[in-house]
């Protein structure tokens, strides 16, 4: 019986899923493109805090997309920095983003990055498509 409940388990278990992410908005194709998918509210959007996020790194070209393999179904939430010096940091101005930054929903941002709740989807099946736009401010 011990047995025949793992092999319940094991076929229950919910598929992993690709999140495709494609990026508009770019107005160089300098830098890097830097992204991080987490389900934890608590570290959004410093997501590259947490141990269990999905990350994302690669040279901006244009019509940028991203594919965040293997993730667990739930409710994610993806912050995306145009990071055109290339310094793995996200340049600031007075508390104003100097590079491109951009969050899933796509969220009016006016003092601030938006909460979990706002940037939060769902991710089922075995694909998920979504857009994300950057914003620059300066």
């Amino acid at each position: 019986m011990a047995i025949s409940g793992l092999l319940l388990q094991a076929q229950a278990a919910p598929p992993l899923a690709t999140v495709d992410v494609h990026i508009d908005g770019m107005r160089s194709q300098k830098g890097i493109i830097r992204a991080c998918l987490t389900r934890d509210s608590r570290f959004f959007p410093h997501c590259e805090k947490d141990p269990a996020s999905y990350k994302f790194n690669s040279p901006a070209p244009a019509g940028a997309e991203l594919h965040f393999r293997d993730v667990a179904p739930g409710s994610y939430a993806i912050v995306v920095l145009h990071d055109e010096n290339g310094n793995a940091r996200a340049d600031m101005f007075l508390g104003i983003p100097k590079e491109g930054v951009g969050f899933s929903n796509n969220p009016r941002l006016i003092t601030g990055p938006p909460s979990f709740a706002t940037a939060r989807f769902p991710v089922e099946g075995p694909r998920v498509e979504t857009t994300i736009r950057l914003k620059y401010f300066l």
